[in-house]
């Protein structure tokens, strides 16, 4: 009995979602994270790499925005790698 009032909270705990949104940037696309409204990540160009541009596609960014989010979600760090960026096929 005692169980059942904790694998009720996990669950609404567990209902609180990110929000992945994307955006137009100067030069191509960024993405945002929100976490109860509240913007958490918002990342305009291409982490990991050395130049400073933003994704080619709107696709690209919410690749990794999906990325992020699953790492989030496995309460593991959310950052990214190039290894993760070649796995996922962004164009670089």
């Amino acid at each position: 009995m005692l169980l059942l009032p904790v694998l009720l909270f996990t669950a609404c705990v567990k209902n609180e979602n990110f929000k992945t949104e994307s955006f137009r940037t100067t030069s191509g696309w960024g993405y945002s994270i929100a976490f109860k409204n509240k913007i958490i990540i918002r990342q305009s160009v291409i982490p990991v790499i050395s130049d400073t541009k933003s994704f080619t596609t709107e696709s690209d960014a919410l690749k990794v925005a999906h990325l992020v989010v699953d790492k989030l979600n496995q309460n593991i760090s959310p950052t990214v790698t190039k290894n993760d960026l070649i796995l996922l096929k962004i164009k670089l």
